[in-house]
């Protein structure tokens, strides 16, 4: 099983970036327990972090060519924003489960509209990093 982790703008930031919000872990932190659980579950799993939204969509893509199973992702600001995202993850049918590590239905009236929900199996927010293990175990008892 072969599943992608995307991490958008920002993300880059955790640990320093409003710890009151995000927390203090880093996001080598946050991709060091992914990886720890992956291999609890043989999954063999890559992470990418970008501040570009081509980027991310381009690695959208490219699920498809490198023959991966599922995609959790954590679009940062670009879920409020990015269509285009949202597009691509249409696009290429596979299942996605979107992350966040605040809870953003209790945050200001803009974060609380994601292009990307309407498209993902599912939603976890406000449970901090422990979310992104969540998502890979859905993504694992959903594909398995």
């Amino acid at each position: 099983m072969r599943v992608l982790v995307l991490h958008g703008p920002n993300l880059n930031l955790l640990g320093r970036r409003e710890p009151q919000i995000y927390g203090c872990e880093t996001l080598a932190e946050i991709d060091a327990e992914i990886k720890c659980i992956a291999t609890e579950l043989s999954i063999d799993v890559e992470s990418v972090q970008s501040n570009h939204e081509g980027v991310l969509i381009d690695k959208v893509h490219c699920a498809l060519e490198q023959q991966t199973d599922g995609i959790i992702i954590n679009p940062g600001g670009l879920t409020h924003t990015s269509i285009a995202l949202r597009d691509a993850i249409s696009a290429v049918g596979l299942p996605v489960i979107e992350v966040h590590l605040s809870n953003v239905h209790a945050r200001e009236p803009f974060r609380q509209h994601s292009y990307i929900a309407p498209v993902a199996i599912g939603q976890i927010s406000g449970l901090g990093s422990l979310g992104y293990q969540l998502a890979l175990r859905a993504l694992h008892a959903r594909l398995s």
